[in-house]
């Protein structure tokens, strides 16, 4: 029988990881664990806020800490596999997080590998179209 709690559940937070390298900005992508393609760190909306949860997913999954914003840059939406063999599509918002320190040891390496890409490779690199406009915008913005 489905799992009604997890259908229901269709909100998500990510991280969107960035570093300035010069004038540009990089941005650290993840792959998951099962299908191992690149994402950004996300995970459900929990307890806590879905900024603070953000942080957190991209501590688990990438080993970063950095500063994270209160207010998401945007949003996008997928199909999420459930280990019942369904789906569910669920809404995620991106929450940039600029990276301060980036750590050798982190709770999910075993499982991950991580590596940075340029806005436009990690835009290519995704298989979300909603993610890769999300970054192709951000590439497009003048540099500050």
């Amino acid at each position: 029988m489905p799992n009604r709690a997890a259908r229901a559940s269709r909100r998500q937070c990510a991280a969107l990881p960035l570093a300035r390298q010069g004038e540009a900005w990089r941005v650290l992508l993840v792959t998951s664990r099962e299908t191992r393609r690149w994402v950004i760190p996300k995970g459900w909306v929990g307890k806590r806020n879905a900024a603070g949860q953000a942080a957190q997913e991209a501590y688990e999954e990438a080993g970063i800490r950095g500063r994270i914003a209160t207010t998401p840059i945007g949003r996008y939406a997928y199909a999420k596999r459930l280990p019942d063999g369904g789906s569910v599509t669920c809404t995620v918002e991106v929450f940039p997080l600029q990276v301060e320190t980036l750590l050798e040891d982190w709770p999910e390496k075993a499982e991950r590998e991580r590596r940075w890409f340029d806005l436009a490779e990690a835009a290519a690199a995704v298989r979300e179209d909603g993610l890769s406009r999300l970054m192709l915008s951000l590439a497009a913005l003048p540099a500050n």
